[in-house]
């Protein structure tokens, strides 16, 4: 790509600094991979799958969020024979009512401060999400969604680098991954 520029008229209007940093942020966008990759459009609001079984699921799309979370019930911790640390929870459909209980190796505890009251402790697993075509593990935290409108949460760290997030839009695409056998 050639592009021609012209600092003439940035040294007699005496808008030097101006002009540099557009010139220094036209360079930037033009080299960086986000310039030379096609990324989706996506809603705010998505149908997702999870977990191998792909479990259909509303997710919000928050990129405000670092963290992602799951609707998660009988949350339970304990060690396996390897003395390692796992996690067994359950996952629902609402709208089929099926539900998967799934057993995740624990990948770590946060301490999520919420809006009122006391910090909560959360264990964290790997997830797979399919959003769209985009099939991916994200670490998630496990807690009860229940009151909340949607039981999937992805944050910037699952979102980073997928698709562009229009808020005007929702439900713009279907999960397309292959369905793999039950966990």
């Amino acid at each position: 790509m050639f592009v021609k520029i012209s600092y003439s008229g940035c040294w007699k209007s005496g808008r030097t600094h101006r002009c540099a940093t557009a010139l220094v942020l036209l360079l930037l966008a033009l080299s960086s991979p986000a310039a030379s990759t096609k990324k989706e459009i996506l809603g705010w609001i998505e149908k997702v799958q999870v977990g191998k079984s792909r479990l259909e699921l509303t997710a919000k799309l928050d990129t405000g969020a670092d963290t992602s979370s799951l609707d998660a019930s009988r949350i339970r911790r304990f060690r396996g024979k390897d003395g390692e640390r796992w996690v067994e929870f359950r996952v629902g459909e609402k709208t089929t009512g099926r539900r998967i209980r799934f057993k995740k190796p624990l990948v770590r505890t946060a301490y999520i401060k919420e809006h009122k009251g006391p910090s909560q402790r959360r264990s964290v697993v790997l997830m797979e999400i399919c959003l769209g075509e985009y099939l991916q593990e994200v670490e998630v935290t496990l807690v009860d969604r229940s009151g909340f409108a949607y039981p999937v949460l992805l944050g910037r760290n699952a979102l980073e680098g997928l698709a562009i997030i229009d808020p005007a839009l929702t439900l713009t695409t279907e999960p397309r991954c292959p369905v793999e056998e039950e966990e």
